[in-house]
């Protein structure tokens, strides 16, 4: 089967997450400090060449109507420079509400603010990426 990674493209900080080696679920890997996207784009590439992961699934940061906007177009550029670092495949995910997901979960569960802006991140990737996880599995038998 095959193992992905899973990122939440922040400003502060990047999520990351890897699926299991069957390519079912997503666990949250930490967080890396967003410097440019260029320094970003390196750590990540290194990341999944680490866990040698068939794909990189980055969150595409749609607004709620569909549309594209600043953030997408940031997205956009992460990707072509992950795609120059490695020759592992980059898809994109939609992550519309992923984040704010990851924050109700975490309130729920009673993590503190400041704890939770340490987590919050990798979270998200770790919704993204199981979201792209059950769009392929819909797909395979779908």
């Amino acid at each position: 089967m095959e193992k992905y990674l899973g990122v939440d493209l922040g400003d502060a900080r990047t999520g990351l997450a890897v699926s299991d080696s069957l390519g079912m679920l997503a666990n949250g890997i930490g967080n890396i400090e967003s410097a440019s996207l260029g320094k970003t784009a390196a750590a990540v590439a290194d990341k999944a060449k680490e866990l040698s992961v068939a794909a990189i699934v980055v969150g595409y940061p749609l607004n709620m109507n569909g549309t594209a906007g600043p953030r997408t177009e940031k997205a956009e550029k992460f990707a072509e420079k992950l795609r120059s670092l490695c020759d592992i495949p980059v898809v994109f995910q939609d992550e519309r509400l992923s984040t704010v997901a990851a924050h109700k979960f975490l309130s729920e569960s009673d993590v503190s603010h400041k704890k939770r802006k340490k987590v919050v991140d990798t979270l998200s990737a770790e919704i993204i990426l199981q979201t792209y996880i059950d769009r392929l599995k819909r797909n395979k038998n779908g």
